[in-house]
């Protein structure tokens, strides 16, 4: 079976490198440009998102925000934070919103994997629970 992986980054690039990694994997990607095309996906499907992939700095509606979004509108869905600006604060800002990882880019294929693995089972603990 399919998980769906939801990757929001501003560059296609990562989008694109992301899907690839991902590629052989048991997740399907789906993208968006930003958080405001990120909260369209999950409103149009809900239930299919199995994990969120999030950048921080993006156009129109930043991680910041999306996060926030994401943590209060779907508390279900794992979020795993991807950006290429470490902030100690802002990580931690991240995890007490209950962000599964906070992420550096680029990130290794191996390491990418297993955290997608760790939130997905975190979203299957969520579904079975409630």
């Amino acid at each position: 079976m399919k998980h769906h992986v939801l990757v929001i980054d501003d560059e296609s690039a990562v989008r694109e490198v992301i899907g690839l990694q991902l590629k052989d994997t048991r997740y399907e990607v789906l993208t968006a440009e930003n958080g405001e095309q990120a909260i369209e996906v999950l409103n149009a499907n809900p239930l299919s998102i199995d994990v969120i992939i999030c950048d921080v700095r993006m156009p129109k509606i930043g991680g910041v925000e999306a996060v926030a979004y994401f943590r209060k509108e779907f508390p279900s869905t794992p979020v795993v934070v991807l950006t290429g600006f470490p902030d100690v604060n802002l990580a931690v800002d991240f995890m007490k919103q209950g962000v599964i990882e906070f992420l550096v880019k680029p990130v290794e294929k191996a390491q990418l994997v297993e955290v997608v693995e760790k939130a997905a089972e975190k979203r299957t603990f969520f579904t079975a629970s409630n």
